[in-house]
């Protein structure tokens, strides 16, 4: 166990679990992960791994004897029948039968059982079993009956799986024990990730998917590629949330059947996710969208029947077919979005996202991305969230910070909202510093300016709105998206103005396309940027040169060694076959594995031999260096703050992903990096020799 692991458990003991344990017991159980953590929560809320075991078979014995699998409903059937009453997990809805005064009748989805007669308190205290359905732990009688029209099931008692009591004020006592960066880390080992394989950016933009659990009517789309997890938060994580595939969101399904007079999910859920929207052959009812677009800018609906308010999020999920830099210079990121979206009645929904989160930004998943630590209890997490709702953080940054004037009305409600969410997910105690307020502040001003950019693109209409902040000295920070960054050509090419593109691409980070003609200058490159290569960062500074010595002190790991013998290959791809370049590596040995560090750096000294490189290195004390950096012996030095470790975490093991061929393709961190011209100067012939 962990330092952080440790922490979580002395201050949330009970309240937290090991996430690998979902998979330990989930065996071929067909249930959300809150159902799963709710059993371990009552058993396995441990750090003792004695107690975790037992718990475990309590558990798998649990879901063995009571939860239901489909393949054997016919058999728990005829038990139930044998002896009259048997407690099963199984996912429960109701529906209201006006026939004969009015009744109640259930339907057991696995079981595959419905018209079981549940009394009327009972669904009054649970009025979601009326629509979507709820996993419950239930007794069920069987009861014959003589006539054939009399339901011989009876539902007699019910309880859903879901937290029974929650105290706030003890919850933000134990938040004050963590600070800003333990507490993200035990966000996203919540949510099931393992946080040392995300950066900070990375790390807020998962987490942004639990704002709709937070803030009450948010607007949220996420578009991006397949395989990324955009359905899971919204699917296992909470039971105040519910997942409806694209193709079942009908008007009567989520507002209301004027049929039946039934009030639909906004109703009756926190949080309201319709799963795969884009697709350029689906066509949603017109009247949809019009209740769609006025359900998110008025908080309310009417179809006759009078107007009714409800308090569920939106959101919206998406694959795209293209990436980026295709999309940009195309089309827009809403590019795969049904055409009912992007027509005059559409644009309106668009207008009313809060937040465009960039779903391509997003790790594919793979097992090393899946932590193993501890979490909250997802049930504990999801009733955190809903009683955050009740409270408003919406201008905790106007102690610091006030938004532009430009900001229209409504794009200023999309980032208090986006705002307000990060602030009650990170800080819901309300203490947060300027520093850490700032990086809320833009990360949400970010998220609204790419709604509005993409909306300038599809309609010519929309007026382009400086997306900036000041501070309290009158200093002004303009607000890019990342793409606007990484891909400036492409993002400036329509509905902008002329005089402003050529300042836009010129405040650009050209980090991915160095000019030929190398001059002293200082870059930044943003979390998640691609297009990064050493050949377009380092390649035109070491060019030419016939000796380079790299100083990094974190040269240990795998990872570490492979990003060193990626620059040498990019070095021995730029030198002249009949030349030969020493490269002097100083670097710090590893404390645990030097025997292992040593063998990787021989073997690169090897393998160099014949490719004309004399490759030579040396362990100084730890602590002892200060800087990374390289310097060539023709006249230039190159400081990396982060020295080669550029990249974030990429699958290595996968020859045919393009992230692990070809740098470009990969996320970096973020990092900065000066290049500045020194003196030339020649290899020392008298010096040490280098290991």
């Amino acid at each position: 166990m962990n330092t952080l692991d440790q922490k979580i458990n002395d201050h949330f003991q009970g309240l937290v679990v090991r996430k690998d344990l979902v998979k330990a017991v989930r065996g071929n159980a067909v249930v959300p992960s809150y159902v799963l953590e709710y059993l371990l929560g009552q058993y396995c809320a441990t750090s003792d791994e004695a107690s975790i075991q037992t718990g475990i078979e309590t558990v798998r014995e649990i879901l063995r004897k009571h939860y239901v699998h489909r393949s054997a409903a016919n058999k728990i059937r005829s038990e139930i029948g044998r002896n009259g009453r048997l407690k099963i997990i199984d996912r429960i809805e109701v529906d209201f039968i006006e026939k004969d005064g009015g009744r109640h009748e259930a339907k057991f989805e696995n079981l595959g059982i419905n018209k079981v007669l549940v009394d009327a308190d009972t669904v009054k205290r649970n009025t979601k079993l009326l629509v979507g359905g709820v996993w419950c732990i239930a007794d069920l009688e069987f009861v014959p009956q003589e006539s054939n029209n009399v339901s011989p099931w009876l539902l007699t008692s019910l309880k859903p799986i879901q937290l029974s009591s929650f105290d706030f004020d003890n919850f933000l006592a134990k938040r004050r024990q963590f600070n800003s960066e333990e507490w993200l880390d035990l966000l996203m080992q919540s949510i099931g990730f393992n946080p040392e394989m995300f950066g900070r950016r990375s790390k807020l933009t998962q987490i942004c998917r639990l704002i709709p659990y937070c803030e009450r009517n948010y607007n949220l789309i996420e578009l991006g590629p397949k395989g990324t997890g955009k359905s899971h938060i919204y699917s296992e994580f909470s039971p105040h949330g519910t997942l409806v595939s694209g193709g079942e969101a009908t008007l009567a399904k989520l507002f209301i059947n004027n049929s039946s007079g039934k009030i639909g999910l906004v109703g009756y859920w926190d949080v309201v996710a319709l799963d795969e929207v884009a697709g350029k052959n689906k066509k949603p009812e017109i009247k949809l969208i019009d209740t769609l677009k006025n359900y998110m800018a008025n908080k309310s609906f009417n179809r006759g029947t009078g107007p009714q308010s409800a308090e569920a999020s939106m959101v919206f999920i998406g694959n795209t077919s293209h990436n980026v830099p295709y999309l940009l210079k195309h089309s827009d990121l809403f590019h795969d979005l049904p055409e009912t979206y992007r027509n005059a009645d559409g644009h309106a929904i668009l207008d009313r996202l809060h937040l465009f989160l960039p779903g391509w930004e997003m790790d594919n998943l793979r097992n090393e991305l899946f932590t193993d630590g501890y979490g909250f209890i997802v049930d504990y997490l999801a009733e955190v969230l809903r009683s955050l709702r009740d409270h408003d953080f919406s201008d905790r940054y106007s102690e610091y910070f006030t938004l532009c004037s430009d900001i229209s009305t409504r794009d200023r409600e999309g980032v208090n909202k986006t705002f307000a969410g990060l602030m009650k997910l990170m800080y819901p105690h309300g203490e947060a510093t300027r520093q850490e307020t700032e990086e809320l502040l833009t990360f949400a001003l970010e998220g609204r300016k790419r709604v509005k950019d993409q909306l300038m693109r599809i309609d010519a209409t929309y007026q382009r709105v400086k997306f900036a902040f000041y501070d309290k000295e009158n200093n002004e920070k303009l607000i890019k998206t990342l793409e606007e960054k990484e891909y400036p050509t492409y993002y400036y090419n329509k509905n902008l103005s002329d005089e402003a593109e050529p300042e836009a691409v010129q405040n650009t980070v050209t980090a991915t396309r160095p000019k030929t003609e190398l001059r002293e200058q200082h870059i930044t490159v943003q979390e998640n940027q691609r297009g990064v290569s050493f050949e377009t960062l380092l390649g035109p500074y070491l060019l030419g040169a016939k000796l380079i010595r790299i100083t990094d002190p974190y040269i240990r790991l795998f990872y570490q060694v492979r990003n060193l013998m990626e620059l040498i290959e990019l070095i021995v791809r730029q030198k002249a076959e009949e030349e030969s370049v020493s490269i002097e590596l100083t670097t710090v040995e590893d404390d645990f594995k030097p025997e292992q560090q040593t063998e990787n750096l021989e073997r690169i000294r090897s393998s160099c031999q014949a490719a004309g490189i004399e490759f030579n290195w040396q362990f100084v004390l730890n602590g002892s260096i200060h800087a990374r950096h390289i310097i060539t012996d023709h006249g230039w030095k190159i400081s990396l703050d982060r020295g080669l470790d550029i990249f974030q975490h990429y699958e290595m093991n996968d020859a045919l992903s393009l992230t692990n061929r070809l740098q470009q393709f990969r996320p970096c961190k973020s990092f900065e990096a000066t290049f500045i011209k020194t003196p030339p100067f020649e290899k020392s012939v008298s010096g040490e020799k280098l290991s």
